[in-house]
């Protein structure tokens, strides 16, 4: 048993049911805290009668009472948690009176950990910061990590995965200075987790893998499977399908092998939800109803919703509506009671797809009404949790800037003291051999003179030390001035991930009426033809005519009506996409059969939409041009852009029959001093000035509808400035043809 924190125990209590989306974390966080105490049964029972007697029938108060009562506290902390409050608080009183330090930190740390499973975390954390401040006060590193990682549990816990990932990067440097092995292999695990959970995959994989092969090493199997587990939802966020199944599989056989099926449901839920995200509902099916029989056998009501959802979605792959509608409302009533809002939301998204499917419309769009609710309340809580998260990363940036500033200027004052010592004791120097000059100046010239060289020197001295320090404080200013440079690009690209989050929300919030507007004018077109086909065929003369005149009024409304709808859901799609931050990697490529490669691309695919089309390419090549760092997927979306635009304005020119020299592309590539340029020439059609001017921005189009959703451009400048540091212009004359000139970093 670790004296500075309770040990880890070998199961999850049902009391961690949540959600299943979280479960994969909370196995982690549950097993490298050293939270959980064994599970209640007979043996139990008989040791703490046992430590009772011992308690009532020897009253001395020292330290075999308090490690009596510490046993006593792990005996109780799963069946009886106020009374192990209670007597924890005993604990700390003695251990304060005895002035035994050990003791006291480890009666904080049991405090805290029974108030986290209440929960109560605000007293949680402080206990565990009294407990982490009396360690490093000690400077003892071991129980210091302990505590950085009960402090890092309780931030997990609340979803400050900002905030868990630096006390948990603080415990792991402390541990790394001790020989705790299992203490450096816990951290690690709840790190690499976090990372994960933070998207940061490639910090997440190395620091899995070394706390797995530790694991094994210890024969920690509770380590071993939790690990397992994110290393397989950090392969199923990544869709690396066959890496995620096979950590899942292991998972569960590490589970089995020891009987916990509370665990092992957590692995069965990853392994159906792998299967649904790749198609195979059959697959997904045989999962889930074994998660569901581990529910039963567990008497996990909590997670019983969950479980529901993830067998209606993989009947509704299957064209199973009915089914869908039953597991779907019943976990909808089960949401209800634990009040989860993600639970909700997705059985409401089922219900309303499931109606669809049967062509049920009106209860569809009640249900997707609901949804659209169930979602604004989601997502303020996801703003509401990353505010909280990029406050906490701002303070902590500003805090470690201001140490900065501070540990500079103290040296610069430092500095500072010690040429005025200097300067004086140079003053009291030339001051004595002035006095010593007025004495001797009769006898000794020659002295004089001597004298004088050595102030000479020393005013010299002065007078470098005056520009060292000049010198030192303009390099500090131009410091500040880069910091606050600094400071201001990265507020500026909060501001642009800000508005790229609200974007692609507007955009997903329009995507369900949009299409509901898209489905009912086709449906409505349909009935106006079943009606002409039909019943119209029955109406007097009299009236028919007047009725073909209403219905090819209707019928011309609902074109029109799905002419837009189509408009606007390309332009949707389109804000998607421009809202969305490109993940690519730079690569050294060469630019010369990039721009090749996708100019023929583009060509070809125009010629495929019009086979009349023709126009002579020309391509001006740089032989000696280097291998340029860049994001190709990016830039070839970009190239295609430009091509296909060029192409549009000859074609233009063919179909208005404009006089001139026959349709020609040419693409230029150049060296320059630091930078790549590649400018696109054509002879179309041109724009005006004001067209040009308002070209970059988003939605802006001269194409006819339906054909342009006016975000190309806006995408492309972005790529190039923002994503590249290079720079976009177009320069165009009506009739005269356009250039599109980018400029690339080398």
């Amino acid at each position: 048993m670790n004296q500075g924190l309770p040990s880890a125990c070998t199961s999850l209590p049902s009391w961690l049911g949540l959600p299943f989306r979280r479960i994969g974390w909370l196995l982690v966080l549950g097993l490298v805290a050293g939270l959980l105490v064994p599970r209640p049964g007979c043996a139990q029972s008989r040791t703490a009668d046992s430590l009772r007697h011992l308690l009532q029938t020897n009253r001395q108060f020292d330290t075999l009472r308090v490690k009596r009562l510490h046993e006593l506290v792990m005996e109780l902390a799963a069946v009886n948690a106020p009374q192990a409050l209670r007597l924890s608080h005993q604990a700390l009183r003695l251990s304060q009176q005895l002035a035994d330090t050990p003791s006291i930190g480890r009666s904080l740390l049991w405090l805290s950990i029974l108030q986290r499973r209440l929960p109560n975390y605000d007293s949680a954390r402080h206990y565990t910061l009294l407990a982490q401040q009396l360690y490093a006060r000690r400077r003892d590193r071991p129980r210091e990590a302990r505590a950085c990682l009960e402090l890092s549990l309780i931030d997990a816990q609340q979803t400050n995965l900002t905030a868990a990932l630096t006390w948990g990067l603080r415990g792991l440097r402390l541990a790394e200075q001790t020989t705790d092995r299992a203490v450096q292999t816990q951290l690690r695990a709840i790190v690499g987790d976090t990372y994960g959970k933070l998207g940061d995959y490639a910090s997440a994989l190395p620091i899995l893998d070394r706390a797995l092969r530790d694991g094994h090493r210890l024969g920690d199997e509770q380590v071993v499977a939790a690990v397992l587990n994110s290393l397989g939802s950090v392969h199923q966020r990544l869709r690396n399908w066959p890496e995620a199944l096979r950590y899942f599989r292991r998972a569960v056989a590490v589970c089995r092998r020891m009987g916990d099926m509370q665990n092992q449901l957590a692995n069965e839920i990853g392994l159906a939800e792998v299967y649904i995200e790749q198609g195979q509902p059959v697959r997904a099916l045989l999962h889930g109803r074994l998660a569901r029989d581990l529910i039963r056998s567990t008497q996990d009501d909590f997670n019983q919703p969950s479980v529901e959802l993830l067998l209606a979605r993989a009947f509704l792959l299957l064209h199973h509506p009915d089914s869908t509608l039953m597991l779907a409302s019943h976990a909808r009533e089960l949401s209800r009671k634990t009040r989860s809002n993600g639970n909700l939301a997705a059985a409401t998204e089922l219900l309303a797809k499931a109606y669809a499917e049967l062509n049920n419309y009106p209860a569809a769009y009640q249900q997707q009404r609901l949804f659209s609710a169930y979602q604004d309340t989601l997502a303020g809580e996801a703003t509401q949790r990353k505010t909280s998260a990029l406050r906490y990363g701002y303070e902590l940036d500003q805090k470690e800037t201001q140490i900065a500033l501070l540990t500079k200027t103290r040296q610069l004052q430092a500095q500072k003291s010690a040429r005025q010592r200097l300067q004086l004791y140079a003053l009291l120097a030339g001051f004595a051999a002035l006095v010593l000059v007025i004495g001797l100046l009769g006898r000794n010239v020659h002295l004089k003179q001597r004298i004088n060289r050595h102030l000479n020197a020393q005013n010299a001295q002065v007078a470098r030390q005056r520009d060292d320090l000049t010198k030192a404080l303009a390099d500090l200013t131009q410091a500040l001035d880069r910091l606050k440079s600094t400071q201001n690009q990265l507020i500026q690209r909060e501001k642009m991930a800000s508005l790229g989050e609200l974007t692609a929300g507007i955009a997903h919030e329009i995507q369900n009426p949009l299409n509901f507007v898209n489905n009912f004018s086709e449906v409505s077109t349909e009935l106006v033809e079943e009606f002409m086909e039909g019943p119209w065929q029955q109406l007097p003369e009299a009236e028919k005519a007047y009725a073909t005149e209403l219905l090819a009024t209707l019928t011309d409304n609902l074109h029109k009506i799905s002419q837009h709808g189509h408009r606007a859901d390309s332009i949707v799609k389109g804000m998607l996409q421009h809202s969305q931050a490109s993940a690519g990697v730079f690569e050294a490529v060469n630019l010369n059969t990039l721009v090749t490669d996708h100019l023929t691309m583009a060509y070809q695919l125009f010629r495929s939409k019009d086979p009349s089309f023709n126009a002579t390419l020309i391509t001006d090549l740089s032989p000696q041009l280097p291998a340029v760092r860049l994001v190709p997927q990016d830039i070839g979306r970009v190239l295609l852009n430009l091509f296909a635009n060029a192409f549009y304005a000859l074609a233009q020119r063919r179909n208005q029959g404009l006089p001139g020299s026959s349709l020609k592309l040419e693409v230029h590539i150049s060296l320059l001093a630091r930078q790549v340029q590649i400018r696109v020439l054509d002879n179309g059609i041109g724009m005006s000035e004001e067209t040009r001017q308002k070209a970059l921005l988003p939605f802006f189009t001269t194409k006819p509808p339906g054909e342009g959703t006016g975000l190309g451009l806006s995408l492309s400048y972005d790529i190039i400035v923002q994503g590249h540091g290079g720079t976009l212009s177009i320069s165009s004359q009506p009739g005269g043809g356009t250039e599109v000139t980018i400029r690339l970093p080398r």
